[in-house]
């Protein structure tokens, strides 16, 4: 049930965004449809996600998601079975103290935890509109990851 074609980390995309100072608040650049991971617009969406709160496990089949965290900070963690049929990680960590873009294609088992009090603010730029028949999820405990 893990396993999902070729896809591997190497895959995922993580892309350093501008923020430009200006005077009364800064400008926190997200995607450019001429930017690299960018797949086609379904739609754009936000998801707050309290301190140490976890939501995961789960995968896309056919979206391509490009993440931004313009508020609070963000741990993204992602699965996948490797030759040996044990679990192997990739973590990132974007949000205020490190402005970037992940870029995760279909495929690939992620779940993420808030960093920042009180909470955190996710955004996916995904490449097709949400539909429910093309997510797969698990519970937080069929993946052994230490949250802590």
């Amino acid at each position: 049930m893990l396993g999902m074609g070729s896809m591997n980390f190497d895959n995922i995309l993580v892309t350093p965004l501008p923020r430009i100072e200006t005077v009364g608040g800064d400008v926190l650049h997200a995607m450019k449809h001429c930017d690299s991971g960018y797949d086609g617009f379904g739609e754009a969406y936000f998801s707050w996600v309290s301190a140490r709160a976890v939501k995961a496990w789960k995968r896309h089949t056919c979206m391509t998601m490009n993440i931004v965290v313009p508020v609070g900070q963000v741990k993204f963690v992602f699965s996948m079975i490797n030759a040996d049929g044990a679990n192997e990680f990739l973590v990132e960590e974007i949000g205020i103290d490190r402005y970037a873009r992940i870029t995760v294609p279909a495929g690939i088992w992620f779940g993420f935890q808030g960093l920042s009090d009180p909470q955190s603010l996710v955004m996916n730029i995904a490449s097709i509109t949400h539909d429910p028949n093309e997510v797969e999820r698990l519970p937080l405990l069929d993946i052994n990851y230490d949250w802590e």
